[in-house]
């Protein structure tokens, strides 16, 4: 028999054929009795319209066993530097082709569409008279008005007592609900609105904040819609209280995390925060949903737009040069909620079209013509100038990996941003294959260009260094401190996302 995503089984029809046997086999008993088995048969497949929910709630009700929490790794062995001395410039030799920058091949709506795109309102479509909802939820998800219908029967839900027997009384009033139809329209959303993982982990929390104020219930129903959408999502006791652990394949840094069956769990909403505990939870993972949590973010979502611009500027040889370009506010409030996700996220995520189309209008104004050892050095002395240098415990208060588009939009940043950022840059400008290169206390970057000056080898290629860190460097000249140092790894920076 066949189920769809969501493990909705039509369970109806088997039943027929089940009762009509039945019926044959069992002559001794009277009209009467066999009357309310039926009844009690019908009211145990109307009560779960899955069959993997009454043997997984069977499970939720055994013995739990206690699980040791693991603090969660830090993205570096040793601090960053505070501060970072500027480099004595070198003479830069003119090589390589030179550039034109195409910007009109870049595709960006209207700018009437940007500011103007219309509201997304999600909303069931009518329903018969005996309809399956009972209230509506509205909420603002970055910038973009969504509208959901509350599945019957959802509201009984209820962490009560708090304690496991609570967990499994949540569960099967949730799983006795309407829940489908939320399950779809979530899948809906998510579809027409471009989430990756994390943007579907947010609007699973928004809508599970809406439907209960109270954060043991609220967990509760986004552990249960998670596994109804198929991601293996655990839940646990501590104190009293639950906890929401999502399976991650990549490292999670910072994020207090628990192992079942070889496995790491990871409790994000508790990223930088600190340790949540030991807790009690199951081993067994609920049928179907084994889907890891991904927070590769190949394309940014499509919110409605809250356009804002600002102006970067810089010196270079005594003349001072602008970059003036405009961005999304919402995409910026969304990229702020991410944890700490391994590099490849944030080395190999776009900037929003309209962002790069005006950053690259302006840089072309001042590197066209140019050879392009002196275009890209322009352009990594913009990045290394722009912006004032200070380490994240500093302006966050925690480690926080940046996006491209976040660093843009922050006055300060330090080495692992500002990589982020030229990588982008150098790839989408000049179409140079780039690293990431990785030390204990520091992050830079490394060229695939035929320039001299430091060199890093990763595989059987030679990279040139490209430190959009230090102040006043040029291509191939890297730290003191570094140069004799081995990588810790690279970072892959892909040319076609």
């Amino acid at each position: 028999m066949q189920h769809n995503r969501v493990g909705v089984r039509k369970l109806f029809k088997q039943f027929g054929h089940f009762s009509l046997v039945l019926l044959f086999g069992v002559s001794s008993l009277s009209a009467q009795s066999f009357e309310d088995f039926k009844r009690t048969e019908v009211a145990s497949f109307q009560k779960y319209k899955d069959e993997k929910d009454e043997a997984f709630n069977k499970y939720l009700k055994a013995q739990w066993k206690e699980y040791n929490v693991y603090k969660g790794t830090p993205l570096y062995e040793k601090p960053k530097p505070k501060s970072i001395a500027q480099a004595k410039p070198l003479p830069v030799k003119s090589v390589g082709p030179k550039v034109r920058i195409e910007v009109a091949s870049i595709k960006v709506p209207p700018q009437k569409e940007v500011v103007e795109k219309p509201i997304i309102v999600v909303e069931l479509k009518p329903e018969p008279k005996e309809s399956k909802v009972t209230k509506a939820i509205m909420l603002d998800f970055y910038g973009t008005t969504l509208g959901f219908d509350m599945p019957r029967g959802l509201e009984g839900a209820k962490f009560y007592p708090q304690n496991q027997k609570g967990i499994s009384n949540f569960f099967d009033t949730a799983a006795s609900s309407e829940y489908e139809v939320l399950v779809s329209e979530l899948l809906k959303v998510g579809k027409e609105m471009q989430l990756n993982d994390w943007g579907l982990y947010l609007l699973v929390l928004d809508v599970s904040n809406h439907i209960f104020k109270n954060e043991d219930d609220s967990r509760l129903l986004s552990w249960f819609l998670f596994n109804k959408l198929g991601y293996a999502v655990k839940i646990g006791l501590a104190n009293k209280h639950t906890i929401l652990m999502h399976y991650s394949q990549k490292v999670i840094y910072s994020t207090p995390n628990y192992t079942f069956g070889g496995k790491k769990y990871y409790v994000v909403s508790n990223y930088a925060k600190g340790s949540v505990g030991n807790l009690y939870s199951y081993e067994q993972s609920y049928p179907g949903a084994d889907k890891a949590l991904d927070l590769a973010l190949p394309k940014l979502p499509l919110f409605n737009s809250d356009i804002k611009s600002k102006t970067l500027s810089f010196k270079e040889l005594g003349k001072e040069y602008t970059v003036p370009l405009s961005y999304n506010q919402n995409l910026i409030n969304f990229m702020a909620t991410y944890p700490q996700a391994d590099y490849e996220t944030f080395f190999n995520a776009p900037v929003d079209a309209l962002t790069y189309k005006e950053i690259a209008t302006a840089l072309k104004k001042y590197v066209d013509g140019k050879h392009a050892s002196d275009a890209m050095n322009f352009v990594l002395h913009f990045v290394q100038k722009s912006f004032e240098y200070q380490i994240d415990d500093q302006q966050f208060g925690r480690e926080k990996v940046m996006f491209a588009q976040e660093t843009l939009y922050f006055e300060k940043s330090d080495c692992e941003d500002r990589a982020i950022l030229f990588s982008y840059l150098i790839k989408e400008l000049f179409g140079v294959g780039v690293i990431g290169v990785k030390y204990k206390d520091h992050m830079t970057t490394a060229l695939n260009v035929p320039m001299e000056g430091d060199l890093v080898r990763a595989g059987s290629r030679k990279f040139v260094v490209a430190d959009p860190t230090y102040i006043n460097a040029t291509i191939g000249q890297s730290m003191p401190q570094y140069k004799s140092l081995r990588p810790e790894n690279f970072i892959v920076v892909q040319k076609d996302l």
